[in-house]
């Protein structure tokens, strides 16, 4: 499965709005922050995580894509 922006952003603005925070309305920020987390995470992930494969004929380590 890949990561996704709009799937994160989504499961963060379901749990901030089960933890009681506005996500919407015209001074609502929250979305707002869980798109800009979100986006962060999923660029961190996909620009630096590696996979370590310690046996085998492929032992090494991979960059994740």
């Amino acid at each position: 499965m890949a990561l996704s922006n709009s799937s994160l952003e989504a499961k963060i603005i379901s749990e901030l709005q089960a933890r009681g925070f506005v996500t919407t309305g015209e001074h609502a920020q929250a979305a707002n922050m869980a798109a800009a987390i979100a986006a962060a995470v999923v660029a961190e992930i996909t620009e630096n995580a590696q996979v370590v494969v310690s046996g085998g004929s492929s032992a090494g380590t991979y960059q994740v894509t």
